[in-house]
């Protein structure tokens, strides 16, 4: 198990960290709990017992496990059934999907909040640069709506194919951008240029783009919760490893990023623990309820 490394602080932690503790703590999905283990020609999600183990430490000290990810509601639902997070003794749990645009309660699945926007101008300057880019909106309990097959494993459920005038029709929570021919790089760029009025955005580690109602996040979602829940971001611990954490650790009181996460992320953290190979989460969440 790796030592966490100290980082620069993005902002001053306003309580000692020898006399804080959180009651809030938010985990990112893949690449932070969840790692991709390969054998016998096909790759399986994997939850480490350690990183299991200290969730539920967390748990019995009383503290709120929440998830947070980019992920569509449906396909959050068994990461939360691996941790067993959900209990006969417990409330129901609350989970933000979708970036921060869908809060739910689990189980069983009930969607309590949702912002949702007109992406049309946003998806149609996009498609102006890059023509035969994915596109995705999620067809809730079912999978996805898209213009055309996304890379195998890379949408949960199943995928509709269905037009892009009809994909656009309404509004929607969440428009995934996806192009196998790009590179990362190239789509932040792309997202800079365009400047995407209306939208907030947020490129992941290919070629991927979420765009999602501006003002939301997962900062936004949990912030939500948070309120529900009557806990503040500064009783918040806040653990992930991709672009799409950012806004949840400049809301949390300590942010903490994943040791193979990107350099903007890395030096967006108040610290940085172990890789999600080497039980990161457990390294962390052991700091405080070991």
């Amino acid at each position: 198990m790796s030592t966490p490394q100290s980082t620069p602080q993005s902002t001053p932690l306003s309580t000692p960290e020898d006399s804080w503790r959180p009651r809030l703590v938010a985990l990112d999905i893949d690449g932070t709990i969840l790692k991709w283990v390969e054998g016998s020609g096909t790759t399986r999600e994997e939850i480490a017992p350690a990183v299991k183990e200290s969730v539920h430490r967390a748990l019995a000290a009383g503290a709120h496990v929440v998830l947070a990810s980019g992920r569509s509601p449906h396909g959050m639902t068994n990461v939360a059934d691996l941790l067993e997070l959900h209990a006969e003794d417990r409330d129901r749990l609350w989970v933000v999907a979708s970036n921060g645009a869908v809060v739910f309660r689990y189980p069983p699945l009930e969607v309590v909040h949702e912002e949702t926007f007109d992406a049309r101008s946003a998806v149609e300057a996009i498609l102006d640069r890059h023509p035969t880019a994915l596109v995705a909106v999620e067809e809730r309990g079912v999978g996805y709506r898209v213009n055309s097959q996304f890379p195998d494993g890379e949408l949960s459920g199943d995928m509709i194919i269905t037009e892009i005038d009809e994909l656009l029709a309404a509004e929607v929570s969440r428009v995934i951008i996806r192009d196998p021919e790009s590179t990362a790089d190239e789509f932040v760029a792309l997202a800079e240029s365009l400047g995407l009025q209306g939208t907030n955005y947020v490129v992941g580690w290919t070629a991927w783009l979420d765009l999602a109602p501006v003002g939301v996040s997962k900062a936004s979602g949990l912030e939500y919760v948070a309120r529900e829940l009557g806990v503040s971001a500064d009783e918040t611990l806040a653990i992930g490893d991709g672009r799409n954490d950012l806004e949840m650790f400049e809301w949390a009181h300590r942010g903490v990023a994943m040791g193979q996460a990107i350099e903007d992320v890395l030096a967006a953290a108040d610290n940085v623990t172990g890789s999600v190979y080497d039980d990161g989460v457990a390294t962390e969440l052991d700091r405080w309820f070991g």
